[in-house]
């Protein structure tokens, strides 16, 4: 049945019911509703960032399944027919892809959804799950559907608290990060703090703002609900706008804290534009280092020393070693810390201690004073 659906497509006609059942809806387009999905239209080509297509499994590759929009995981099979949408991806472990198509044929960049063509990837990986494009995917007017028309709506304004904001970087991928940033929502939010996560950097995948949420997170965010299905080759302009609206939407739900996890390492291109901002950098309040080593904690200690930051604790695997933890503190004269003891409050005193006295609001994405009246 699923290799014959392709055949009763028609270009510029609705999508038939029996198509609109079939396709599997994946994490990075949760926030486009599934009543909007009517239309087949002619794939854009070459196509853009954020534009949703309908393509079918050809071949399976790396990526066996499908993180879908509801949470659940499901296996794919050839045949199958799925929603994706273009877009760049960087992961030194795994894949360098871009928004780019060879004709109707595409690869799977990600379990999340995101689709392109695959540029090199690590020695160990399999080659991608191979895809077709059906078409691009439009509404019941005939327009498009474009991940950046959903979003979050919104939230700042005058007399919104803004929240204690701690910042998790990394020295590479899979150095701990997520786990990371889970650890110090936990152990906030086992004090009572309302604390909310933000994935702010790196490629859709549903399993990390469930994982924050399932940590106590009052709301779990990422850059899809910006409008990003990744954020790499974003402009540090967009970086900051995403990281504006997202956090002014977790304050308006009532985070006085929000844990932000930014991909990959220090020095990927992203990350150390962020770490160069100024308005991104003093909205900081504590920052945290996940790294896999004793020598790669170093050097990214000595990167965030050169430009003023100091974390507040390193993590990540190496802190699962207890010689590696000695290393860590003996090389960088910081505490290395376990995710078991961040999970119970080890360092809920210090990210008090940092926290910028009361009095101070949100405007515009920056500190300023309350007037004294006030």
């Amino acid at each position: 049945m699923r290799e014959h659906l392709l055949d009763t497509l028609e270009i510029g006609k609705p999508l038939p019911p029996a198509v609109r059942s079939a396709v599997r809806v994946p994490y990075a387009l949760r926030r486009v509703p599934a009543s909007r999905w009517h239309t087949l239209l002619p794939r854009r080509d070459p196509p853009q960032v954020g534009d949703v297509a309908l393509a079918r499994v050809e071949s399976i590759g790396k990526n066996m399944a499908l993180d879908l929009a509801s949470g659940r995981r499901c296996k794919l099979h050839n045949g199958d027919l799925i929603g994706a949408v273009f877009g760049h991806r960087y992961a030194t472990l795994q894949f360098e892809g871009y928004a780019r198509s060879d004709g109707d044929r595409c690869d799977l960049l990600s379990g999340g959804g995101l689709c392109g063509q695959v540029a090199s990837k690590h020695d160990t990986m399999p080659e991608p799950t191979r895809l077709r494009i059906a078409g691009a995917l439009g509404d019941e007017s005939g327009q498009p559907l474009r991940l950046q028309n959903f979003t979050v709506r919104e939230r700042g304004g005058a007399g919104v608290e803004r929240p204690r904001i701690a910042v998790v970087v990394g020295t590479s991928m899979d150095s701990g990060k997520t786990h990371t940033a889970l650890s110090v929502i936990q152990g906030l939010e086992r004090r009572g703090t309302a604390v909310a996560g933000i994935k702010l950097t790196g490629t859709a995948a549903g399993t990390d703002t469930l994982a924050m949420l399932d940590a106590g997170a009052c709301v779990a965010l990422d850059f899809v609900d910006g409008g990003l299905p990744s954020t790499y080759r974003c402009t540090l302009g967009e970086l900051l706008d995403l990281y504006r609206r997202l956090v002014d939407h977790a304050a308006a739900e009532g985070a006085d804290w929000v844990v932000v996890e930014i991909a990959d390492g220090v020095i990927q291109g992203e990350t150390a534009a962020l770490l160069a901002s100024a308005r991104f950098v003093s909205s900081v309040t504590a920052w945290l280092l996940a790294a896999n080593d004793a020598l790669g904690a170093l050097g990214a200690v000595g990167l965030l020393r050169h430009k003023g930051l100091v974390p507040l604790a390193i993590s990540g695997m190496v802190s699962r070693s207890a010689l590696g933890r000695r290393e860590v503190e003996a090389a960088t004269q910081i505490p290395c810390v376990p995710a078991a003891e961040l999970q119970a409050g080890a360092l809920n005193a210090k990210l008090l201690a940092a926290a910028p006295p009361h009095g101070l609001r949100a405007v515009s994405g920056e500190y300023t004073a309350i007037a004294a009246a006030e």
